[in-house]
């Protein structure tokens, strides 16, 4: 049986000191794997560095900011003079602020293309972006995969549920309960469940599996992707 077991394996997680990304990172270090956390706030990756090392785990952090293109040129420099090689990156960060549709405001649009595409471009080194650089580097073991969000239990999801229940005058218990009613499953997904399919993902198990976009949403999407 090949083990999903990532012992000696080095995986840096953007956005790893809460939410999705924080899940993710729990998950690869339960399957041995070294973990280096990005993100801004340094309370933030301190804690999750705790966390992850009270379970028994090697942990390190790095501060950056994915919006400033200084700050992740400072990241790729550190990461190359303290960690010589990384197995596993995980290309994530947090979404726009919450707001209304209606509301436009270029300057945000403009960070957060910088955050959540270039920088992450650049951190992983791309020569082209998802099923192109899949291709290309699947002989050399290289495996890109993605994994589509569906609706999980964070900060972030909490934050639009209270948007919208203000909006509307009820309670926010009341939105999540519709929110949770149109999905399949009848709940919103967990950061621990998120992380248990990256960490496959990783593995040697999957080492076959290269180029797909795998939605993780308790059957939200309606088609067969």
């Amino acid at each position: 049986m090949i083990s999903t077991n990532l012992v000696g394996r080095r995986a840096l997680v953007l956005g790893g000191g809460k939410g999705l990304g924080f899940g993710v990172a729990e998950a690869l270090a339960a399957k041995g794997a070294e973990i280096i956390l990005v993100g801004r706030g340094e309370e933030t990756l301190d804690a999750a560095r705790r966390a992850i090392e009270a379970a028994g785990h090697i942990c390190s952090t790095f501060s950056a900011d994915l919006s400033d293109h200084d700050s992740v040129s400072r990241l790729i420099h550190a990461v190359e003079d303290e960690h010589q090689r990384i197995d596993i990156v995980l290309l994530n960060g947090g979404g726009p602020p919450p707001f209304a549709a209606s509301v436009f405001d270029a300057s945000v649009w403009e960070k957060q293309f910088t955050s959540m595409v270039l920088s992450q471009m650049r951190i992983a080194s791309l020569a082209g972006w998802a099923k192109t650089l899949a291709g290309e580097v699947a002989a050399d073991g290289v495996t890109i995969n993605l994994l589509l969000p569906g609706r999980f239990a964070t900060d972030r999801t909490k934050q639009f549920d209270a948007m919208d229940a203000a909006d509307r005058g009820v309670d926010a218990a009341v939105v999540a309960a519709e929110s949770q009613a149109e999905i399949p499953a009848k709940r919103y997904g967990t950061p621990a469940e998120f992380g248990a399919v990256a960490a496959l993902l990783a593995s040697d198990a999957a080492a076959y599996v290269t180029g797909v976009a795998l939605p993780v949403d308790g059957g939200l999407s309606r088609g067969m992707l």
